[in-house]
């Protein structure tokens, strides 16, 4: 019995693990169209009460935006977008019976919320992102905060403003590093961090902490092993971006290895030591470890799932991957698609389209990249970036205000792939018209 052919009676359950950006669109999608009209079961499977988009959390970290004014509760969600919401955590997949197996989730006193349990699937995208790699460095998960989700952008937040507050009421003067930050990895989060913490930390220092000077008490150093910050852009806003950085007084490291993570700072490999009193690590993701074991699925050395320009995986044809957790060809390069959000919001979208074709009993299409350029948000001293076939159909170097513009967009169109567009709009008039006198900064 073909896809196409099956009874009505039993609709198609698509399973998709994992509620990021990618993940979430294609259930919000898939739940308006298939969902709403009984073709096809959609089910989210993700281990998280809310939703925030991953590019959002340098914000929460430096405390310059609230979380909860921008969260999205997954069972709500299910509820308006007609599909199902499983709070649960993908622990193993049994391929031969078409089954994902799910841990028990537990609450912060230690009682069980969901057991454990299997969730039978017809399609199954895995959509789960990515987690810090720390390449085993010494220290660095006993010391370092990553940051992969907001509990642990408001846990830095937590520890940065405490660091304030205990450094301006001790007796003793400021010692040297307790109030340094040490960001390692210079990629796109490391370096948004350390703009925004720049201004945040002053701002939280104006609210009448007046024993602590900023300038001579509060360091923001950037490590980076590679010979530039942003490697992984183009140099032109590398170059842009160091300049900026190092006018306001962020310390950069280029070239510098970190061989140990202590409690009071970080070792480079050259064996200089850097004392910081918090270590942020952002210097590398790969997919979650558990993907290596998972049934047989061919993976990368990062964990990431090896599929198909389909999306399939390369040993079943019934299980998709995409997002982060994906390693995918890229059309004339000899590189996969890079782990970036648009790149999840364009393979969510081309995710549509093949369940679609594959419920009709048709032919797949393969997914094609398209880049359309790099973005670096600076906080309140400005964004730089580029455009790739923008207007004159070729990359264009942008900064200050029409890059901000253009940064905020890319959120805009992720709430509007969850909301509609209409909806987005009323939201953002509604919101400009009604701000209220609040701290510029989390306080708390």
């Amino acid at each position: 019995m073909t896809l196409a052919e099956k009874s009505t009676n039993e609709p198609h359950h698509i399973v998709v693990a994992g509620g990021g950006a990618g993940g979430l669109e294609l259930v919000t999608k898939l739940g308006d169209t298939l969902g709403k009209h009984g073709k096809a079961k959609i089910t989210l499977v993700e281990r998280s009460r809310t939703h925030l988009w991953k590019p959002l959390l340098h914000s929460v970290a430096a405390g310059s935006l609230v979380r909860s004014e921008h969260e999205l509760n997954y069972l709500a969600q299910a509820h308006w977008h007609h599909f199902n919401y499983r709070l649960g955590e993908v622990i193993g997949l049994d391929r031969a019976a078409k089954q994902l197996h799910l841990g028990a989730v537990y609450d912060d006193e230690g009682r069980e919320i969901t057991p454990p349990g299997s969730l039978s699937y017809d399609t199954l995208v895995m959509a789960i992102g990515s987690v810090t790699n720390d390449f085993g460095t010494p220290g660095a998960a006993e010391f370092a905060i990553p940051l992969e989700d907001p509990e642990q952008a408001s846990r830095f937040n937590r520890r940065i403003v405490n660091a304030c507050l205990r450094a301006n009421v001790q007796d003793e003067p400021v010692r040297p590093g307790q109030l340094h930050v040490a960001i390692i990895g210079a990629g796109a989060t490391g370096t948004e961090l350390a703009a925004e913490l720049h201004h945040t930390v002053r701002a939280v220092l104006a609210y009448g902490l007046d024993h602590i000077d900023p300038t001579r008490d509060v360091h923001i150093v950037l490590i980076e092993a590679a010979d530039r910050i942003l490697p992984a852009l183009p140099d032109r806003i590398s170059t842009a971006t160091l300049e900026l950085l190092r006018s306001i007084g962020v310390e950069v490291r280029t070239g510098a290895r970190v061989a140990e993570v202590r409690a009071d700072g970080v070792v480079l490999s050259s064996g200089e030591f850097i004392p910081s009193e918090l270590v942020v690590w952002s210097a590398g993701v790969k997919a979650p470890e558990f993907l290596k074991d998972l049934d047989g699925l061919e993976t990368n050395r990062i964990n990431q799932l090896v599929v198909l320009p389909t999306l399939q995986t390369t040993r079943d044809p019934d299980v998709f991957a995409i997002g982060d957790c994906a390693s995918c060809p890229r059309e004339g390069s000899s590189m996969p698609v890079p782990p970036r959000a648009q790149a999840a919001h364009q393979m969510a979208s081309h995710m549509v389209r093949q369940i679609n074709l594959r419920l009709a009993g048709r032919p797949l299409e393969p997914y094609r990249y398209r880049d359309f350029g790099s973005l670096v948000s600076l906080g309140k001293y400005s964004t730089i970036g580029s455009l790739m076939g923008f207007i004159v159909g070729k990359s264009m170097f942008i900064e200050g205000m029409f890059a901000r513009l253009m940064y905020r967009s890319l959120y805009k169109m992720h709430e509007a792939a969850l909301h509609g567009g209409s909806s987005v709009l009323w939201r953002t008039l509604g919101a400009t018209m009604s701000q209220r006198p609040n701290p510029t900064v989390k306080l708390h």
